[in-house]
């Protein structure tokens, strides 16, 4: 089918709905995650219930759990043929027309909210344990109660740490595809999808890609003007200590509310998963299992050598040369992050499948030599879409890092004798550790569980754990799915632990 034609069918047939779930969806899921982000960082920091302590860094864990795999588990248990749906047909005795279409916009949205709040909750809680129990004073003694002075004043203090989280998880929603091919809900990036590979119509899912990065980007300027007016202010560690003890039916409260979202969000995806893996271990565990893990595992790793890499010739690039054009430069490199990885395929394959034809053009005009693809379909191109992805995910962190190192460290080295290179290698890298060690992380949990890159520019059999769990999911193979996101799991829950005790110290 001709790519007008394609474009001309998709504008007449669903372009409007896509762009209307892909508005309920980001509304519904913003709406979700500000509920249990916020509400959770404000019991965690401020108050003191029992659990408080354990659940400050648990309520955390569901970062390492991808949505797409909360999204199978949640349908294997809740669908019409799963334990839940037939133990309560079986128990009254009557078909269960009450009970909620998983399928619909509501499933989605619930999913999502439980993979993605931990990105509200973890930078509101950061604001709150600098502001929150001494604002909390403070509108005490302006005769308002804890409640108003959450509303009234605590809240409106950390609103741009609360909306930099929000827009994260705007980002992820915009970008996940798993998810929402698990629930059969088209968005911009199931169509992307199907466009490429069900319609063959490169051109059709690059102008899908085109009108999704115009909205993505309008987002990142409105993002933007928010963060022009954060400003940090480093806060005594006397004045987080200590939390307002709660008591009697309130401090139970708390506990229950942390304990169901922990629950919901990582305990019970952990548990069925597990049972799940246990009982398909020896049909699925074979030679193929191992190749996937291996696929999967390399890639994050020479991934996160790459993108750390390039993050750090960028942070030493602005500390040798701050002007204005080198960091509008560092700016444009680290914008991937805000970008879905079904539009950085896209993005990517067209240049690539360009430069292919042009290589077999002249090769067979000089040599007389067909060679069809020389770099469309190879890890190459996986490796820099992946880096194109992540850049910003391994900037901040060093970036940060290099922000407590002060120019007096540079002068003093060069006085010595050292300068360019032999600076960064001897005297930035080894403060660097911990920013590196935070990105390298971060890095490698997103690449275990990166999705649309994966499996729109994987070589042929080069499947990985992602792309396993999708292709059995896509069957309604939930059971046979499990083992490899348990692995997938593990895999990112390791990074996260370690991550968290760095953070500590």
């Amino acid at each position: 089918m001709p790519a007008n034609e394609v474009w001309q069918h998709l504008v007449e047939t669903t372009l409007s709905s896509l762009l209307i779930n892909t508005f309920w969806l980001s509304v519904g899921v913003i709406a979700g995650t500000s509920l249990l982000g916020v509400s959770l960082a404000w019991f965690t920091a401020v108050y003191e219930f029992p659990g408080s302590r354990f659940f400050s860094w648990a309520l955390l864990l569901p970062l390492a759990i991808p949505a797409y795999v909360t999204a199978f588990v949640v349908l294997g248990l809740f669908d019409y043929t799963g334990p839940v749906q037939t133990s309560l047909r079986i128990w009254l005795g009557s078909e269960l027309t009450w009970f909620p279409d998983l399928y619909g916009r509501g499933g989605v949205i619930v999913v999502m909210t439980l993979a993605f709040y931990p990105y509200v909750y973890l930078m509101a809680r950061n604001a709150f344990l600098t502001q929150g129990k001494r604002l909390l004073e403070v509108a005490q003694s302006l005769g308002l109660n804890r409640r108003q002075g959450f509303f009234k004043v605590a809240l409106p203090m950390a609103r741009p740490w609360i909306v930099g989280g929000i827009m994260l998880t705007l980002m992820e929603t915009l970008a996940d595809f798993g998810t929402v091919a698990v629930f059969n809900y088209d968005t911009f990036t199931t169509a992307i999808y199907k466009a490429w590979f069900s319609m063959f119509s490169l051109p059709a899912a690059s102008q899908l890609a085109s009108l999704l990065i115009v909205i993505v980007f309008v987002l990142i300027i409105i993002e933007q003007q928010f963060r022009l007016r954060m400003r940090f202010a480093e806060t005594k560690r006397s004045a987080r200590a200590g939390g307002i003890l709660l008591s009697g039916w309130k401090a139970k409260a708390a506990s229950f509310f942390a304990a169901s979202v922990l629950f919901f969000a990582f305990v019970m995806p952990i548990m069925q998963l597990g049972i799940w893996a246990a009982n398909s271990l020896l049909q699925s565990f074979d030679q193929r299992y191992l190749e996937f893990l291996l696929h999967s595992v390399l890639l994050s790793a020479m991934a996160t050598v790459i993108t750390c890499f390039i993050a750090i010739l960028l942070v030493y690039a602005v500390r040798l040369h701050s002007d204005i054009l080198t960091r509008i430069a560092v700016r444009i490199a680290t914008i991937g992050y805000a970008l879905p990885g079904a539009v950085l395929a896209v993005g990517i394959f067209i240049p690539f499948a360009w430069l292919d034809n042009q290589l077999n053009e002249w090769l067979s005009l000089l040599f007389q030599i067909e060679t069809n693809l020389l770099i469309q379909g190879t890890l190459g191109v996986m490796l820099i879409a992946y880096m194109t992805r992540f850049l910003a995910v391994g900037h901040y962190p060093i970036d940060s890092a290099m922000q407590r190192i002060t120019r007096n460290i540079d002068e003093a080295a060069m006085g010595f004798g050292l300068s360019g290179w032999a600076v960064l290698r001897s005297i930035h890298l080894p403060m660097l550790k911990a920013g590196i060690f935070t990105a390298a992380t971060l890095v490698f949990v997103d690449v275990m569980k990166e999705m649309p890159i994966t499996l729109m520019t994987r070589p042929f059999g080069w499947d990985t754990l992602a792309v396993r769990i999708f292709a059995l999911t896509s069957e309604g193979e939930w059971e046979q799915a499990a083992l490899p996101a348990v692995t997938l799991v593990l895999a990112g829950l390791v990074p996260i632990i370690l991550l968290m005790r760095q953070t500590d110290k």
